[in-house]
C-alpha cells in the first residue's frame, strides 16, 4: 500500500469514527434548536462537515416527526406493515432501524431479529418461526434480517440443501402474496455497499472496542466469500422481486444519506395522514391529609458517583 493510499485509509477510518460519535449523539440529543457544538479533542471537524452534520440532524428529526405521524395512523387505521431489512454485514441495516424506532412506541413498532434456528425449529415449516412475529392490526414489524436468510447466509455457508434452496424460491413468492392478500403491507429493502466500504467498516469495528462484538466468525467468513454472496444476492433479487412485494435497493456507502433516503422512501409507501389528538390536560394531584412519605433507607440508594 502506497503512502497516499494509507493516508486516505486513515482519513476514512477517522471519518467513520466521527460518524460513530454522531451516531451516539443523535441517539441522545433532544435539543431541537440543533445548535450542535464542535468536536473537541484530536478530531476537529471542518466548518463544511459541521454544517453537513447539522443539516443531517435537522432532516433526521423532521423525518422522525413524520414517522410518529405514520405510527399514529397505523394504530388508528388498524393497518398492518412488515418492513424487511437485508444486506451484507456492516451495510447499515441496524443503524437505520435504530433511527426509525428511536422515537416510536414499541407497542406499535417492534423489531424482530431472530437468532439461528434451534433443533426444533429446523424441523418446522421454514416460514413458521417468522410467521409467529407477523403484525396484528395497528402494528408495524421491522425484520432485521428475515426469511431471506435461506437465500443468503444459508446458501453461501452450506446450511441448507440444494432442495431446500430451490423450494424456498418456489415458496417465497406465494408466501409473500398470501401476506399481502391478508392485508399486510410488505416492504423489502436491500442495503447495498461496495467491497471497499465493507472492508473499511470491518476495520473500524476491529479497532473500536465498543463494536468488536459485532464481528462474528460468520462475518469474517463473509468477507472471504464476497463473490459467493454477490451471486446469491443477484439470484435472490431476480427470483423474488414480485409486483406485490418488490425489492428496493438502498445505496449505503454513505450511512447518513442511506438512512435519510430509506426513511423518506418508507414514508412515501403509506397514504398516512396526521391523526387528530385530544388535548391533554395534566390532572391535579390528589392530596390527603394523612399521607406520609417514608424516607428510603440509605443502603438502598444507588451511589451518587456522578
Amino acid at each position: 500500500m502506497s503512502f497516499e493510499d494509507r493516508e486516505e485509509l486513515v482519513r476514512r477510518i477517522e471519518n467513520d469514527l466521527l460518524d460513530s460519535l454522531d451516531e451516539e449523539l443523535e441517539l441522545e440529543i433532544e435539543d431541537r434548536t440543533y445548535e450542535l457544538a464542535g468536536v473537541d479533542g484530536d478530531v476537529k471537524a471542518s466548518r463544511e462537515s459541521h454544517a453537513q452534520r447539522v443539516s443531517y440532524f435537522k432532516e433526521l428529526f423532521r423525518l422522525q416527526g413524520e414517522l410518529v405521524k405514520l405510527q399514529d395512523w397505523v394504530a388508528c387505521a388498524k393497518q398492518k406493515a412488515v418492513i424487511i431489512f437485508e444486506g451484507r454485514d456492516a451495510a447499515g441495516k441496524g443503524g437505520v432501524i435504530k433511527r426509525i424506532t428511536q422515537r416510536l412506541n414499541p407497542r406499535v413498532c417492534r423489531v424482530v431479529a431472530l437468532p439461528a434456528p434451534n433443533d426444533r425449529e429446523r424441523t418446522q415449516w421454514y416460514f413458521q418461526r417468522y410467521a409467529a412475529h407477523l403484525p396484528a392490526a395497528g402494528e408495524m414489524v421491522l425484520f432485521d434480517r428475515s426469511w431471506y436468510n435461506r437465500a443468503g447466509v444459508e446458501r453461501v455457508m452450506g446450511f441448507c440443501s440444494d432442495e431446500d434452496y430451490e423450494e424456498f424460491f418456489r415458496s417465497v413468492p406465494e408466501f409473500e402474496r398470501m401476506l399481502v392478500r391478508s392485508g399486510i403491507k410488505l416492504i423489502k429493502y436491500w442495503f447495498s455497499i461496495t467491497n471497499e466500504e465493507q472492508h473499511l467498516r470491518f476495520l473500524g469495528r476491529i479497532h473500536d472496542p465498543l463494536k468488536q462484538w459485532k464481528l462474528s466468525p460468520m462475518d469474517l467468513e463473509s468477507r472471504r466469500r464476497w463473490e459467493d454472496y454477490t451471486r446469491a444476492k443477484e439470484a435472490m433479487l431476480d427470483q423474488t422481486h414480485i409486483p406485490e412485494a418488490p425489492w428496493w435497493v438502498v445505496p449505503a456507502d454513505n450511512k447518513k444519506q442511506a438512512r435519510l433516503n430509506c426513511i423518506s422512501h418508507l414514508l412515501s409507501q403509506f397514504p398516512y395522514e396526521e391523526v387528530a389528538r385530544p388535548e391533554v390536560r395534566l390532572p391535579e394531584r390528589v392530596r390527603n391529609a394523612d399521607y406520609i412519605r417514608h424516607p428510603v433507607p440509605q443502603d438502598m440508594i444507588v451511589p451518587q458517583t456522578y
